[in-house]
């Protein structure tokens, strides 16, 4: 078995970079198919892909990959732009008051309980913080599943949607002063200098660049070209922007989407840019993302780490949950409604995963990673774990909460605005 093995990763190094491009396309087409006739999220059978074709396995791409390694930067900045790009502000607006409640709690409990698993596994405050935040946001891979049964529009889905844009932001703030003590170290003026630049840049990239740019599409609102271009160029300056005081560029891809939500809304380019990231680059980030776990050290990490695996999924399972039976109950929401609000919000993929791979290749001054190789493996198991049980939960829980709305229900749509 491991002279195949040898044989297959001597012959696949070699390969013409044409030949390992047109491989690299026929997983991006084949796999996402084989991996819903499987009934398992498609990011998981990217991931798994990207450990077979990866170092620690037939090493296609090979140790040196400068290309692929860019592409999934872009891949990862895209995937970021597109969350805040996709955040529905009307409903978010609609049901303003409730989304903030439920947003603050299902940002601050997850970060409060993953902070103090980190602390009871003795890694560093910092790092701490970072795991909290980690778990603070969330990805709505249960939402076509709510959409498809006709409960979208129902109020606990709409403020559990809106709540998205509170734990998404708050969670990348946390992480994004985070970053620069790690690498800097701590100190109180750095601190502060850090939290001022932060308190700039986020009502710059917010307000600055929303007027900006809404300005700049409406100019090539005729000419699609332009309007493509544009808006990757307004995602590169806020990424920049973001580096050049010390945040990941992540923080500023989203922030960036949100800025040019409404301008670019109903726009076919963004319709294209959309489907062009989300059919190359974002599939090659979560391909790359894949190099990265060793089976075998994989294996060793979870068993012998086992204790810290379940409580990090312990202490997410347990905020998110926690969190929408507390705001649910607030707000008069049954029982199937609020379990669905605590499913929709369980899915740990784009945010987390983003931001782990960033801390992963964060340093201190003595050279120590922010997030670990064994950190790193729970956050896989995490993403794994959470992006399956989510929309099996969601698919579980919102039939109930529709029979719910039907029989009895205060539970009323939100109303469209005209």
């Amino acid at each position: 078995m491991m002279q195949t093995l040898e044989f297959l990763r001597e012959h696949a190094v070699t390969l013409p970079l044409l030949a390992k491009f047109a491989i690299a396309m026929a997983v991006i087409v084949g796999v996402p198919p084989l991996a819903r006739r499987a009934h398992f999220p498609i990011v998981v059978g990217l991931l798994l892909t990207g450990v077979v074709i990866g170092p620690h396995g037939l090493d296609v791409a090979g140790q040196n990959r400068p290309v692929a390694e860019f592409f999934a930067e872009l891949g990862a900045l895209l995937l970021m732009f597109f969350a805040g790009l996709e955040i529905d502000l009307t409903q978010f607006r609609q049901a303003q008051r409730k989304t903030i409640i439920f947003g603050v709690w299902t940002t601050g409990l997850p970060l409060l309980l993953g902070t103090a698993v980190g602390f009871l596994f003795g890694y560093k405050p910092v790092a701490a913080v970072v795991l909290g935040s980690l778990l603070a946001s969330h990805t709505l891979l249960g939402l076509p599943i709510a959409t498809g049964l006709g409960v979208a529009r129902l109020e606990p889905v709409t403020v559990t949607v809106g709540a998205t844009v509170i734990s998404d932001t708050l969670s990348l703030i946390v992480f994004a002063i985070c970053v620069p003590t790690w690498e800097n170290g701590f100190s109180v003026t750095g601190l502060a200098v850090q939290l001022i630049e932060i308190a700039i840049f986020v009502p710059l990239i917010l307000f600055g660049l929303s007027r900006l740019g809404a300005y700049l599409l409406s100019k090539a609102e005729n000419d699609e070209d332009a309007y493509f271009i544009l808006m990757l160029v307004i995602l590169a300056v806020a990424g920049t922007l973001a580096t050049s005081i010390n945040l990941p560029g992540i923080v500023g891809a989203f922030l960036a989407g949100l800025a040019i939500n409404a301008a670019a809304q109903t726009r076919p380019a963004k319709e294209k840019l959309e489907f062009f990231g989300n059919s190359f680059f974002i599939p090659i980030f979560f391909l790359v993302t894949g190099f990265l776990i060793d089976p075998l050290a994989f294996y060793q990490s979870i068993t012998t780490n086992f204790p810290l695996a379940a409580g990090v999924i312990g202490a997410l399972l347990l905020g998110k949950w926690i969190a929408a039976q507390i705001v649910g109950r607030q707000f008069a929401y049954r029982p199937a409604a609020r379990n669905t609000m605590g499913s929709l919000t369980l899915p740990q993929v784009a945010a987390t995963l983003a931001a782990a791979l960033v801390g992963f290749t964060t340093f201190d001054p003595a050279g120590e990673r922010l997030i670990d190789t064994e950190l790193l493996n729970v956050v896989l198991v995490l993403v794994l774990t959470t992006a399956i049980l989510g929309p099996v939960l969601t698919a579980y829980f919102a039939p109930r909460m529709r029979a719910e709305a039907e029989t009895a229900g205060p539970i009323a749509p939100v109303p469209r605005r005209a």
